[in-house]
């Protein structure tokens, strides 16, 4: 009797789960906005990259100049202003604050997630689009960046919708006859030079948002399928003007910008910072050339393990079954825009990984554009699954428990390490961390079952895999979300705690006041903005020289960290007023 309830219970749990209540964009937008809008300000923004672009968009607001994008007030030529208006706006709405500098994000996911189920939709049918972006919102990465106050995701967002239309273009270059197209070839062509502008236009948009990259990743991508295509045109040579042109002149128009606001040597120091980059070791993140992929690997679980397969196998795996002599004139090119689109997010994917891969400085978000085509690849390598095309590997059912275990038990030793740092001392070989772990952080105690809990559901899921095929799939990406909107609930907040709260909440009690605030010995843009460093401070005190041994004509506040600090204990102009959870606090009065 109970064998037979369960048995029912299931079919009609999957049965509901298969319906188009949940197939469909209205569901996507909700899920969206539950799981990245909720808790956007219950931390404060982490330094550097988060409080950076805050900065630059508080200092926006204060100036009123938003063509020039600036640092303590001084022009800022690693970074466009695009995203940077968007926060600016988001500030003007709700306030200079966490919540403000992480919503644009948020709407970014949004709708990045209802793109995903709209050309989904347009390429397979509903469903493929539900996956797709079921696949993006429950694997690790990709939901974070959402929640977050960095550039990647909006940058990431145009330089898809760029190789999108790049890909329609190509796809239309290669069916100009009437008969195969239903439309005359002149529609055709005018319709291909419209998507090479679209894809010109969202590629100068990247550029906007975060640099030459914006073009470059695109346009290699174009060149890759051009090699796929055995060096034989892809497109027309009018519409690969049309596609360079576009997205030249767009993406001059912020040199322009960059030069006319600031000043040519403002450029020659944007000019000589991506060199540095890509050349160096730059901001201490020299790598090893396989960094990117331990990052994807294990960053992106669980679509990193669905998606191996495909990126790693023979295009037969992806293609889809049945023979093309047998089908209708329709679904032959509906196969063949699928397979082309295959291609490209292919391209695209290992574009990214090998690019950044040889790029000197390696960062983790540098990679994060490869989540779009992966989740993608993840998406259809489980498509073609549900359909039974194929058995799932017993490979990946392993590969998906051990990583599976590897992330729970970061989730599951991180609260504990933080909550009882005495027993962990050994492991830890750094002064800093330890005396950051010092600080008086309230924990409930059960936050390492989060963890615990997740594994558990793994486990669970890969037992009924083969079983209720579709049912495990949403839960496995609905429980990933769901682990992450409780940890950043709940756990983030306290390891914010530890980290940089100290100083934050030391840098605000000083706010309004007229002092001097700065961090010294190490990078910090946290005193900018959280100080809420005033407009017409005088130029000397952004140098950490005069600060400390200069004329000063106000209090002045010094911190640093505790592995810094021996360089300024015994400087007489200094006055130690504290030293807590890391940080070490130093005072200078005015200099009379």
């Amino acid at each position: 009797m109970k064998k037979g309830f369960f048995s029912e219970a299931f079919a009609q749990s999957e049965g509901f789960a298969s319906n188009k209540i949940l197939e469909n964009p209205i569901f996507v937008a909700l899920l969206a906005i539950l799981f990245f809008i909720p808790n956007l300000g219950n931390v404060h923004l982490f330094d550097w990259d988060e409080i950076n672009f805050a900065e630059s968009a508080r200092e926006m607001l204060l100036t009123g100049n938003y063509l020039r994008v600036q640092i303590d007030f001084q022009p800022f030529w690693e970074k466009p202003p695009l995203f940077i208006w968007l926060q600016a706006a988001s500030m003007s709405v709700f306030g200079v604050n966490e919540f403000a500098a992480r919503f644009p994000n948020a709407v970014v996911g949004v709708v990045t997630l209802l793109t995903f189920f709209y050309i989904g939709k347009r390429l397979f049918n509903a469903r493929f689009g539900f996956l797709w972006a079921l696949a993006y919102l429950g694997s690790f990465t990709p939901h974070l960046y959402f929640k977050s106050g960095i550039i990647d995701p909006l940058f990431n967002y145009f330089m898809f919708l760029s190789v999108w239309f790049l890909y329609q273009s190509v796809y239309n270059s290669g069916f100009k006859d009437s008969e195969a197209t239903q439309q005359p070839t002149s529609y055709i062509t005018h319709h291909t030079s419209k998507l090479c502008l679209l894809a010109g236009l969202f590629a100068g948009l990247a550029v906007w948002t975060k640099g030459p990259v914006g073009v470059g990743i695109p346009t290699i991508v174009l060149g890759v399928v051009w090699a796929f295509n055995s060096f034989k045109p892809v497109i027309t040579l009018k519409n690969l003007l049309v596609y360079s042109f576009t997205a030249g002149i767009i993406s001059l128009g912020w040199v322009a910008l960059l030069i006319y606001e600031s000043s040519w040597q403002t450029f020659l120091d944007f000019v000589s910072y991506l060199y540095r980059l890509m050349a160096t070791s730059e901001a201490d993140h020299g790598e090893p050339i396989y960094y990117h992929f331990v990052v994807v690997l294990l960053g992106c679980f669980p679509i990193s393990v669905i998606a191996l397969k495909i990126v790693v196998s023979r295009w037969s795996l992806v293609m889809g079954s049945g023979s093309v002599k047998t089908q209708t004139m329709e679904q032959t090119q509906t196969m063949e825009q699928q397979q082309l689109m295959t291609k490209f997010m292919l391209a695209l994917f290992w574009t990214v990984m090998v690019v950044f891969s040889l790029i000197k400085t390696k960062i983790v978000h540098y990679s994060s554009m490869a989540y779009f085509p992966l989740s993608f690849l993840a998406a259809l390598y489980l498509y073609r699954w549900l359909k039974g095309e194929f058995q799932w590997p017993r490979w990946a059912t392993v590969l998906l428990l051990l990583i599976g275990f590897l992330m729970s038990a970061v989730l599951t030793v991180y609260p504990l390490v933080c909550m009882y740092p005495s027993y962990f001392a050994a492991y830890i070989n750094d002064d800093f961390a330890m005396a950051n772990l010092q600080a008086p952080i309230e924990w409930a105690g059960w936050e390492w079952a989060i963890g615990v809990v997740y594994f558990v559901i793994i486990i669970c899921i890969s037992i009924v895999w083969n079983k209720r095929k579709l049912l495990a799939v949403r839960i496995l990406f609905l429980s990933t979300a769901a682990c992450m909107w409780v940890y950043t609930a709940v756990v983030v907040p306290k390891v914010e705690g530890y980290s940089q709260r100290t100083v934050i909440d030391f840098y605000e009690s000083k706010r309004g006041q007229d002092v001097y605030v700065a961090a010294i010995g190490y990078k910090s843009y946290a005193p900018l903005f959280y100080f809420r460093k005033p407009l017409n401070t005088r130029p000397e005190a952004s140098n950490e020289n005069w600060l400390i041994n200069g004329p000063v004509d106000k209090p002045t506040y010094l911190v640093t960290r505790l592995d810094r600090a021996s360089d300024y204990r015994y400087n007489a102009n200094l006055e130690l007023i504290k030293e807590e959870n890391g940080f070490v606090f130093f005072r200078r009065k005015p200099v009379l």
